[in-house]
């Protein structure tokens, strides 16, 4: 049995956002040919020989799944919206988020322009006489959100806006012109476009570009997805995959720490660090003639308040080390 798995190319890649290399890395695969910047259209994972794995675009992913040539692929939630939306036969089924690469799909205009949403958008330029242009590679999800709002509908009511992906053009409303763009999308404004509709993390190209958010149409972060072929051994062996990555990504909360403590101070270190909750169920304690060793996993952000406790508590000897993997 090989379980044909989709690795994301691109910023879900990269040291700075996504690096899912490192996940796979931290969850004890052996993987070659996927080094962010480095990737191989094939890729290898040596210590597991039922996963087959190809380098693909996030934005191509969900084809790929729903038409069988992938059984799993990591991509961001957005994507799988974006194929979803006009395909009410796609079979692509969500194993488990990932919780990393979070991003926003957002709705951005030139800095100067009054309006600060998107209705107020549409009703200051109801009266104009050319096209609204806007510019974004998620030409289904922008459509589907410009046609809820409250301003697109009192001027153009349940009218479609025109969709153009290279030479195809769909829809009936040609004052509002939603254009494929194949990436760097801030840059169509300064080209004369309108508006973008684009995905950001924390808005600094945006503002770097002259723009601002007027709207948000959605937040998305990296997950495991399956697609039809995904069934039987393939889906338990997805499970368990997306098991020992989760697990390498919740790890990265925690750590591993180690103390001593003398006998006689065991029992009341013990009960502080149940009460406090600052180890997962008790505990593991190595007791010795004289002092005793105590390993906790404690999340990262009570490490320094559980520090001040045990020293209190005469403490010594106290070791924190990153943790690799965590699965409950």
């Amino acid at each position: 049995m090989k379980i044909i798995l989709g690795l994301p190319k691109g910023s879900l890649n990269n040291v700075n956002r996504g690096n899912t290399y490192q996940v796979f890395v931290d969850a004890g695969y052996e993987i070659r040919g996927y080094e962010p910047g480095k990737e191989e259209n094939e890729i290898r994972i040596l210590n597991d020989p039922e996963i087959k794995a190809y380098l693909t675009r996030p934005q191509s992913a969900p084809v790929e799944l729903n038409r069988g040539m992938l059984d799993i692929a990591i991509i961001g939630d957005d994507w799988v919206r974006e194929e979803s939306i006009n395909n009410k036969d796609s079979m692509i089924k969500k194993i488990g988020s990932l919780e990393y690469g979070q991003t926003r799909l957002i709705v951005a205009v030139p800095q100067e322009k009054p309006y600060n949403s998107l209705q107020e958008f549409f009703l200051a330029n109801k009266d104009r006489e050319t096209p609204i242009l806007c510019f974004t590679e998620y030409p289904n999800l922008a459509r589907e959100f410009f046609m809820k709002n409250p301003g697109y509908k009192e001027i153009f009511g349940e009218s479609t806006p025109m969709v153009q992906i290279r030479g195809l053009r769909d829809g009936d409303n040609e004052m509002v012109q939603i254009i494929n763009s194949d990436g760097a999308t801030e840059v169509y404004i300064a080209k004369g476009a309108d508006l973008i509709v684009d995905n950001t993390q924390t808005g600094t190209s945006l503002r770097k570009a002259g723009l601002k958010i007027i709207d948000t149409i959605m937040e998305s972060s990296a997950g495991l997805y399956a697609g039809p072929t995904c069934k039987g051994e393939k889906l338990e062996k997805a499970k368990m995959i997306y098991q020992q990555l989760f697990g390498a990504i919740k790890a990265r909360n925690y750590f591993d720490v180690k103390f001593n403590i003398r006998n006689e101070k065991l029992e009341d270190v013990k009960e502080f660090l149940i009460a406090k909750k600052y180890c997962s169920q008790e505990p593991t304690i190595v007791k010795g003639m004289r002092f005793s060793q105590v390993n906790v996993l404690i999340p990262k952000n009570k490490f320094p308040e559980m520090l001040s406790g045990i020293k209190s508590l005469g403490a010594s000897s106290i070791v924190r080390e990153k943790v690799k993997q965590y699965v409950e």
